[in-house]
């Protein structure tokens, strides 16, 4: 079957990234929602969508849509995913969920009360980098996990300023932006979930009304693994990477924590330094894949909504971690 897919934002990641992984996964962009009736007619014509509207409910009433996928602000996540969930469309959402753990767990009700497939767009989980990586965990190649780094401080582009870096009511700043990412990935990479934070938020210059644009802290995994972070929207000339490191070896990626489907990773351990095989999978076409697979009733998304919950209770800690200066317990409610 054709998943047919309504756009709710037209959005530049839906644009440069997943309307690609749609269709090549053997879906159908059918139709685009704006808030501004000339953007959307534009979008669709620049995108080859064949329909465009500014009205919610007529995209949810129509019969010829089966999936949508939500990018507009952060604040408007959590009425667009029940409407579309009521309608019964299956819904993949950006990160994060919501705003609050409340309105998180009200999406994640409304889909299964619906019966449809709620999936959050951690496109990092899909990369072959991190899926070696936690194959290679799991495989014992490191012995028991002790710590892990993830660094993620990049510079936002001027096409992706704007109310990332001057609307908190949008829920700016690099905390629900990037660190979220980071909290995701190590739960996948690592297979236990964060327990605690610290950390310290900066704002150098980006940022306005009193949003972060970088921040640095620690969690605390379940077994007792640390994990150091730092993110940015700040740091022009940066790579990124995750290490995770055992009582028997390391895990070193390098350039990792991207859209891209790059970066290395190297096995250090008494053998010597071995570069893991990774392959060049686009990370946008693997969640649509597993998305679509779902719907299908073979197998889960790649991030389900619990794991936007787990997201979200991170991000909303390391606020609190930042702005209290104290460790903050991470608690989803699930």
């Amino acid at each position: 079957m054709t998943v047919r897919w309504g756009l709710i934002g037209a959005s530049t990641i839906a644009r440069e990234w997943v309307i690609g992984a749609i269709r090549a996964t053997g879906g159908e962009v059918v139709t685009v929602l704006s808030s501004d009736e000339r953007r959307a007619k534009d979008y669709a014509l620049e995108n080859d969508i064949s329909s465009s509207s500014t009205d919610l409910a007529e995209l949810l009433d129509s019969a010829d849509v089966d999936a949508v996928y939500i990018s507009t602000t952060n604040e408007l996540h959590r009425d667009q995913c029940i409407a579309a969930a009521k309608a019964g469309k299956h819904v993949l959402c950006e990160k994060p969920l919501a705003l609050s753990l409340k309105d998180a767990h009200a999406m994640v009700a409304a889909a299964r009360k619906a019966g449809i497939v709620l999936a959050t767009n951690h496109h990092l989980r899909n990369a072959s980098s991190h899926v070696a990586m936690r194959d290679a965990i799991a495989a014992g190649k490191i012995g028991k996990p002790l710590s892990a780094r993830v660094f993620h401080a990049v510079y936002l582009p001027p096409h992706l300023q704007g109310w990332r870096l001057d609307k908190p009511s949008a829920g700016g700043g690099v905390i629900l932006d990037i660190t979220v990412h980071d909290a995701d990935t190590l739960r996948f990479v690592l297979g236990r979930n964060p327990v605690e934070v610290v950390a310290f938020a900066q704002s150098g210059g980006m940022g306005k009304y009193g949003l972060e644009d970088a921040v640095m802290g620690v969690m605390r995994f379940e077994d007792d693994i640390l994990a150091q972070f730092h993110d940015g929207f700040t740091t022009r000339f940066a790579e990124t990477g995750f290490e995770v490191h055992g009582a028997e070896g390391s895990l070193v990626a390098r350039n990792v924590m991207t859209q891209r489907p790059v970066g290395t990773v190297l096995l250090r351990n008494a053998d010597g330094e071995h570069p893991l095989k990774l392959g060049t999978r686009n990370l946008y076409e693997a969640g649509l894949e597993s998305f679509h697979a779902a719907i299908a009733g073979k197998g889960r998304p790649s991030a389900s909504g619990e794991d936007g919950v787990w997201s979200l209770a991170t991000g909303l800690a390391v606020i609190e971690a930042a702005r209290t200066g104290r460790a903050i317990n991470i608690e989803t409610g699930l």
